[in-house]
């Protein structure tokens, strides 16, 4: 790898737009007087590095559940999936993944499959790293069912700053482990949604890479 790969990444097309906003206005500020106009430079470099989508290597080992996002896992607990999703009502093991302004905010598939159900539910802004953000703020639902016939599901909710969320599959799309399937704008949070049974491979404080960390593993399962 070159040195220059190391800190330039390729940006994801959903951030040109933004980042000639966010050059514009610098322009702008340049004319209006020179110092503003450096900020503005460092918030233009900000905002192509919040867009990047560096290529990742996804471990191909049968039975891993990968995480969808780069960030701190934040909660680990037991949740029912979001209902819009017509999952049964039973408590799942919830993997919550925050994603800060600095992390890259493409989201990949934790799992190959196809997707079953996308169901998206307006909401509050919360902080994303609070518990109740699962329940009260804006969110994308997938449930994706894999080759044994067992779902899992992955949730995108938008945060404090994020505004948008973006997805790029529909039902009836396979996925492959590690593919992108969308992306949140500013600040967010992924939750996935393990199959019974499943327990995770994490800790709360951990950090996760998406596409690559390892988050649980389908073949190891609960024996009491």
């Amino acid at each position: 790898m070159r040195m220059r790969d190391t800190f330039i990444k390729p940006m994801h097309p959903e951030g040109r737009r933004f980042v000639a906003i966010f050059a514009a206005i610098t322009l702008a500020l340049f004319l209006l007087w020179e110092p503003l106009g450096w900020i503005g430079v460092g918030l233009t470099v900000w905002c192509y590095y919040f867009f990047r989508d560096p290529e990742r290597v996804t471990p191909n080992r049968p039975g891993l559940v990968i995480s969808p996002a780069d960030g701190i896992v934040s909660l680990i607990e037991p949740a029912v999936p979001p209902k819009e999703l017509g999952m049964a009502d039973a408590p799942l093991t919830r993997v919550s993944v925050f994603m800060s302004v600095f992390n890259c905010h493409v989201n990949r598939a934790p799992v190959a499959g196809r997707v079953s159900a996308v169901a998206y539910r307006p909401g509050k802004f919360f902080n994303a790293s609070l518990d109740k953000a699962s329940v009260d703020n804006e969110r994308n639902s997938l449930c994706i069912e894999m080759e044994d016939g067992r779902q899992l599901a992955v949730v995108q909710i938008a945060g404090l700053v994020a505004r948008r969320i973006v997805c790029f599959v529909k039902p009836g799309d396979a996925v492959t482990r590690g593919g992108r399937f969308g992306l949140i704008r500013f600040g967010s949070r992924l939750d996935v949604y393990l199959p019974p049974g499943v327990e995770p491979l994490v800790s709360i404080g951990q950090t996760m890479v998406a596409g690559e960390s390892i988050i649980a593993d389908l073949t190891s399962t609960r024996t009491e």
